[in-house]
């Protein structure tokens, strides 16, 4: 168990600045999640934490030692590729005992090691197989197996669950999360899928052009993102943005909608006045059955209709607006109806559409502790 402290790390290749400005502290056994598309910097802030990239400045601290100029096996650190990156000619028994004999351990004692891990991931009947005749969901446990084999201070694992199917990607999900909290060993996590960030971090980084833009408990994120990026980002689908203009009454209204906000966001709405950039989930819209004035709503012809089993989510043309919602299945929705949807209460955020930031986020970065908010 250990305590990871980054402070102002950057790394530039060249004129390119991968990460910038990276500060993070960890708690003991936390595991965080670093999220973003393709070419944000969570790769490469993973692998400098790992040691396989030297950061261009600031300061890293493994327990409060500095190991800025130390080798990644000095870290005591394990990662875990996208590849598996099993040795095929070795045994699953081999694969995992390797690093044990490399660390000189003594051969009753590395025994009892795989055999002690081997039962933690379920794969002990597979221990004299070799990695071809294995699955990819067991090639992936004993990818784990091998990390934690030694007890490293330190987890990184990057996108381990991008090469296999969804099925089997939620169940090693499910594993990967109790394996870490039971052994209490602080992880990092690299993935671009906001799902497995949302359902698997402690806290969640959230990273766009190699700068962390958010850093907080999923449920803040998701609840109170910090700007535009962060609301569009986290959520499937995506969040509806409006260009709105604040009414002396304090709704956000456009040419063809009206939404009411409430609580912080109407005060920050009213002192902010002009205009703003409004946003709504698709998952906040519902069908305005029983509508009431002075309600937020929107009235459109219905465009696209995408069954979900349980759900349906439907796009609905307001005018010259695209809108997404998503609801319990309605049988009696059809192709080209009109249809009026009404938000649910509370559920409307509003930015600033020079700064693109939250009306009422907090200055700089939100960076909450594991467990509360920010």
């Amino acid at each position: 168990m250990s305590v990871i402290t980054l402070r102002n790390i950057n790394k530039s290749f060249g004129a390119f600045n991968a990460v910038s400005d990276f500060d993070l502290e960890t708690e003991d056994g936390e595991f965080i999640v670093l999220v973003g598309p393709s070419g944000c910097g969570k790769t490469t802030t993973m692998r400098m934490i790992a040691g396989l990239e030297d950061a261009t400045s600031g300061e890293m601290l493994i327990d409060g030692v500095d190991v800025s100029d130390q080798s990644p096996s000095e870290r005591d650190v394990a990662m875990v590729f996208q590849n598996y990156a099993l040795y095929p000619h070795l045994s699953v028994y081999d694969n995992l005992a390797f690093c044990l004999k490399v660390r000189g351990w003594k051969a009753d004692k590395i025994d009892a090691q795989v055999r002690k891990t081997a039962s933690a991931l379920g794969i002990e009947p597979l221990l004299e197989r070799k990695p071809a005749a294995l699955s990819g969901g067991q090639r992936q446990r004993v990818a784990l197996g091998r990390a934690i084999v030694r007890e490293p201070r330190v987890f990184l694992m990057d996108e381990p669950l991008s090469n296999l199917d969804a099925k089997l990607r939620i169940g090693m999900r499910a594993e990967i999360v109790k394996l870490c909290r039971r052994l209490r060993i602080t992880t990092f996590y690299v993935t671009h899928d906001q799902l497995e960030a949302l359902t698997m971090g402690h806290r969640i980084v959230v990273m766009r052009d190699g700068v962390a833009q958010q850093i907080d408990t999923p449920q803040v994120i998701y609840d109170a993102p910090i700007n535009c990026f962060v609301a569009g980002f986290i959520g499937s689908p995506p969040m509806n943005f409006l260009e709105a203009s604040v009414s002396s009454d304090g709704m956000l209204t456009g040419e063809y909608f009206s939404l009411v906000p409430r609580g912080e966001i109407a005060q920050a709405v009213r002192e902010h006045g002009g205009k703003v950039i409004a946003g709504v989930r698709p998952e906040h819209l519902i069908p305005a059955d029983d509508a009431k004035e002075g309600e937020g709503m929107f009235t459109g012809q219905i465009e696209i209709i995408e069954s979900l089993g349980s759900q349906v989510m439907i796009q609905v043309m307001v005018g010259d607006i695209l809108m997404t919602a998503q609801f319990e299945r309605r049988p009696d929705l059809k192709l080209g109806d009109t249809i009026t949807l009404k938000h649910q209460p509370g559920t409307v955020h509003a930015f600033d559409p020079q700064t693109e930031r939250s009306l009422v986020a907090p200055t700089g970065n939100s960076v909450g502790k594991m467990g509360e908010a920010a």
